[in-house]
């Protein structure tokens, strides 16, 4: 297996709702992207590089071959990003709607 095909494979599982997700990841699963940005596309390259992008947020994870079920192992971590960056995501659009109750003084 291709690690271009592996991104596919679990980017599509995630969007078709195969894994459990919590609300607002249902809502934002059509929205990752699973990226291989290797220099190869082989499974037995030296340095595996897999981005997981949700909008503007992205997490790149690296790989060496010589990981036990590295397929299953990047598939793994590609679920736990998105969702890590769900939970960012939320923060983020929290942040924006709702008014801080902390100041910051810059007085001295």
């Amino acid at each position: 297996m291709k690690v271009s095909e592996l991104c596919k494979m679990v980017q599509d599982s995630i969007h078709s709702g195969k894994y459990p997700l919590e609300d607002n990841q249902r809502d934002l699963a059509n929205s990752i992207q699973i990226i291989n940005r290797s220099s190869s596309d082989d499974l037995k390259s030296s340095d595996i590089k897999i981005e997981v992008r949700l909008q503007d947020l992205f997490v790149l994870n690296n790989y060496v071959p010589n990981i036990q079920h590295l397929p299953g192992i990047i598939e793994i971590d590609a679920l736990d990003s998105f969702k890590m960056l769900c939970r960012r995501l939320e923060r983020i659009d929290k942040s924006i709607t709702e008014p801080s109750n902390s100041t910051i003084s810059l007085k001295k």
